[in-house]
């Protein structure tokens, strides 16, 4: 056999190895390499994780690492973990899997209904990495709250619900600051003026706005249920809302869990400062998180000579307005029958 001959058998040879080892490449970076039943899964790399911590995460949703481990290092992401949430959709191979760790996917995080800033926190906390302890701690920090003229019992009002788009490695730092900013973007100059025209600050009318938010579920009834309330302001009369009751009952007790029905004579003589039955004026804090609806409806008051109201027994979830005390009375002993009629014991 000649040289030439055994030259062109060695080169088909290694062009054939060349060959099969690059359809093995190829099948090894391109063949579904997922191993979870879902049709997409969201995984989360912690900040500041090492890439044997990213490792040990992802191998939960991979069925060879080998494979993945091999295009992981050809491009380099040993060396570059990124923190954030990442999708994985099922039959993605090893190229994909590694092209998306390198594409954090935003959080719509979303929040409203929160009774007081623990279940707020607790709430942000399980969409964002942050926790709830740094998160209360960093929306509490004392030098914060004074430049921004909250305190522990009012910065609650800082938070607008909505649904935001946060990177879910957010620190409580980035979280606060980014809320903050948003405060100041929904109490523009109108409607600092309307607060104003009611003679209210943004955080009295938010505090105003809790109690009308937990009067009344039905949004087109919450105007007419703020005039009653700004009415009985200008007056100087106690605002005798019920739902202030009930949120000193649940902060004395520290049981925010307890669902109650009814408020009784005896609670209305409760020592606390959020109880306007015995206290004029507003409570010293929101009772809860008010929705858009509800501030509008403070803002944006009807006008009228109402100064009483109470459930209605005819309109379930709307209420009786009346003018005078003898009226009122009326409407009251109608619903007082109708509860008791319930059975309703608290």
């Amino acid at each position: 056999m000649n040289l030439k001959k055994i030259i062109s058998i060695s080169a088909i040879v290694i062009i054939s190895g060349l060959i099969i080892y690059g359809f093995i490449l190829v099948r090894q970076i391109f063949a579904e390499n997922t191993k979870f039943s879902e049709n997409e899964v969201y995984i989360h790399i912690p900040t500041n994780a090492n890439y044997k911590t990213a490792k040990a995460i992802i191998a939960t949703y991979v069925e060879n690492m080998d494979h993945f481990e091999m295009v992981a290092n050809k491009r380099n992401y040993p060396a570059n973990v990124k923190a954030g949430r990442f999708l994985f959709t099922k039959g993605m191979n090893s190229y994909e899997l590694v092209k998306t760790l390198f594409l954090n996917v935003p959080v719509k995080l979303a929040f409203n209904n929160q009774e007081r800033l623990e279940n707020f926190a607790g709430r942000v906390s399980s969409q964002i990495e942050a926790d709830s302890i740094s998160l209360l701690k960093t929306i509490k920090d004392s030098v914060f709250m004074k430049e921004n003229g909250f305190n522990e019992e009012t910065v609650f009002a800082m938070f607008i619900p909505n649904t935001y788009e946060f990177y879910w490695n957010t620190s409580a730092v980035k979280f606060r600051d980014k809320m903050i900013k948003e405060y100041r973007k929904f109490w523009t100059d109108e409607r600092i003026a309307k607060a104003k025209q009611q003679g209210l600050t943004p955080v009295e009318a938010t505090i105003l706005a809790s109690i009308v938010h937990k009067e009344s579920v039905k949004k087109d009834e919450r105007p007419r249920i703020a005039g009653v309330y700004l009415n009985r302001l200008k007056l100087g009369m106690p605002l005798q809302a019920d739902p202030t009751v009930i949120y000193a009952i649940k902060k004395n007790s520290n049981d925010f869990d307890q669902v109650i029905k009814r408020v009784f004579y005896n609670d209305l003589r409760m020592s606390s400062p959020y109880n306007t039955y015995v206290n004029v004026g507003l409570p010293p804090g929101p009772i809860a998180m008010p929705d858009i609806t509800a501030m509008e409806a403070v803002l944006n008051p009807e006008k009228h000579d109402y100064i009483f109201f109470c459930a209605s027994v005819e309109r379930f979830g709307y209420h009786e307005f009346a003018a005078t005390l003898s009226e009122h009375n009326q409407n009251a002993k109608k619903y007082s029958n109708w509860i008791n009629s319930q059975g309703v014991k608290r």
